[in-house]
């Protein structure tokens, strides 16, 4: 293809000025050389690259990810992101535990051939460049992170527990299955986090995504899985994260509630995260107040599996079912 022709071919799928001089990368390596501008030509596809995804944590754009391409699909002008191989790895601390966290891009590619047509879950092929690397063609979802939908509900706590969240605790039920399934699989996710699970526009299915990083915590596969499903249903539950540097703020209105806290009410992951929600909003159900105590510091008995833990949160999701509505 002439540069003339390619050219043209960018601008018939990008309003936006194309450089008089495009580079074509076959090898992805040095994915920090790849610009704004630049093209990837991979397994006969080619793509353009408009510039890098941002890490979103939290609900604020934080550092570009390098080895993160947003791109046009020159074959139909559609929008994907690309996923480059970047290797890195450090360790979590989970109580007196030191996990070693890892990417691993072959990983993430077996996911995304062993979701193949599941909408829970992101959906993408792996390519391979002329060096082999892998490239995952991921289809990107529109629509906002469960972070920003949760902390985005205006509207006080009571009300939201009572109006809102039952809805919420529907999708994210499915969502928690996802995982399960993906454990019966012989796979983790290993990044489980409230910007890693995508709300689609336009059908309402709670996705997620990111299937890249992995772990090693010999004689708990599914530990850090587990605690990541157990910090999104706590940040669901309280409208958000409840820490004791908030708890103990002039301002906060659980000051009552503060002689009454104990270590073992806080999490054992994050130990400044409050996770007996009960004792600062005392209408929460017991049933789903008790799977939270799971994940506590003063928990006797952690969940070993995603089916243990949904049939506990299968129990306290029926007694929403029985839920008296709230009345004025």
């Amino acid at each position: 293809m002439s540069l003339s022709h390619l050219r043209d071919l960018i601008q018939c799928h990008t309003p936006f000025s194309v450089p008089e001089n495009i580079r074509i990368h076959t090898d992805t390596t040095q994915f920090m050389d790849i610009k704004a501008g630049d093209c990837i030509a991979v397994q006969n596809r080619l793509f353009y690259v408009k510039g890098e995804e941002f890490e979103g944590r939290f609900g604020l754009d934080g550092e570009p990810k390098f080895w993160v391409k947003r791109v046009v699909d020159l074959h139909d002008g559609s929008v994907k992101i690309l996923k480059l191989a970047f290797f890195e790895s450090f360790f979590m601390h989970l109580g007196e535990e030191r996990i070693r966290c890892f990417r691993s891009p072959h990983k993430e590619s077996r996911i995304l051939e062993r979701t193949t047509s599941d909408t829970r879950f992101m959906q993408g092929v792996t390519l391979y460049d002329e060096a082999h690397n892998p490239v995952r063609v991921i289809e990107r979802i529109a629509g906002p992170t469960f972070y920003d939908l949760v902390h985005n509900v205006p509207m006080d706590h009571e009300t939201y527990y009572y109006e809102v969240f039952p809805g919420i605790l529907t999708h994210l039920m499915k969502a928690f299955y996802a995982i399960k399934d993906l454990h019966q699989m012989g796979e983790i996710h290993g990044d489980i986090r409230n910007d890693h699970l995508i709300v689609e526009h336009t059908t309402g299915r709670y996705r997620w995504i990111d299937f890249d990083y992995t772990y090693e915590w010999p004689g708990q596969p599914h530990g850090v899985d587990l605690f990541g499903l157990g910090n999104i249903l706590l940040f669901a539950a309280g409208k958000g994260f409840h820490t004791l540097h908030d708890l103990k703020s002039p301002r906060s209105p659980f000051q009552a509630a503060l002689p009454t806290l104990r270590e073992e009410d806080f999490s054992l992951f994050i130990p400044n995260r409050l996770m007996n929600l009960k004792k600062i909003f005392p209408y929460l159900r017991e049933t789903l107040n008790k799977v939270l105590m799971h994940f506590a510091a003063g928990a006797d008995v952690f969940y070993e599996s995603a089916q243990e833990f949904m049939e506990d949160l299968e129990i306290a999701f029926r007694s929403f079912l029985w839920e008296v509505p709230h009345g004025p």
